[in-house]
């Protein structure tokens, strides 16, 4: 191995501490305890050498995103493989999207509700993020002509539904009955 090559690897491990650091503070304590201060001091690095692989908070917000949409990635594939049919595979898919919301709340602000630079639909969207919208895509696809209008429909309601369960706004009991609702609205507004 070239110096170049161990020194690349040590940054990227660097990183995915920095990250990992995160993740775990946020996750146990909430974002407002995640600093640059509070992860130097829990990687045992100094901020400037955080700072030489994140310009800012923000910017270690995002990577912790996309580690996100990552995991949310496999999460859904996961939900729809493991389905019967192309309904089943919506209804797996909506109820993995709102237990992934809901059992990983830092991560999931991180990924959604916190700002960071990261957007959608546009021609400089991060692969990881086209993969998390192509997997409820893939799920939406057998029942529509309009995919991308649909499954941006079908992952705001989605959203909708974990931050009003989150919140404490909707009751967690009738969380089967909302996603067959969702389905049945998808599959409906398809076939209009």
């Amino acid at each position: 191995m070239s110096i170049a090559e161990r020194k690349g690897r040590d940054r990227a491990e660097r990183e995915d501490r920095i990250i990992a650091a995160a993740r775990v503070i946020a996750e146990r304590e909430g974002w407002d305890a995640v600093t640059i201060r509070r992860l130097a001091h829990e990687i045992e690095y100094s901020q400037p050498v955080l700072y030489s692989h994140f310009e800012n908070r923000d910017a270690i917000v995002a990577a912790v995103a996309v580690e996100g949409f990552k995991d949310i990635t496999v999460a859904l594939r996961e939900a729809a493989s493991g389905s019967t049919g192309q309904q089943d595979a919506l209804q797996n898919v909506a109820m993995a999207y709102l237990v992934f919301a809901l059992s990983r709340p830092a991560l999931y602000e991180a990924m959604l509700i916190l700002p960071t630079p990261l957007r959608f639909a546009e021609s400089g969207t991060r692969p990881e993020l086209r993969a998390a919208f192509g997997a409820l895509a893939a799920v939406v696809t057998p029942f529509c002509v309009d995919v991308d209008l649909v499954t941006e429909t079908f992952w705001a309601a989605l959203h909708g539904l974990a931050a009003l369960e989150r919140s404490g706004r909707i009751r967690p009991s009738a969380r089967g009955e909302r996603i067959a609702l969702v389905v049945r609205a998808v599959m409906s507004s398809c076939r209009a």
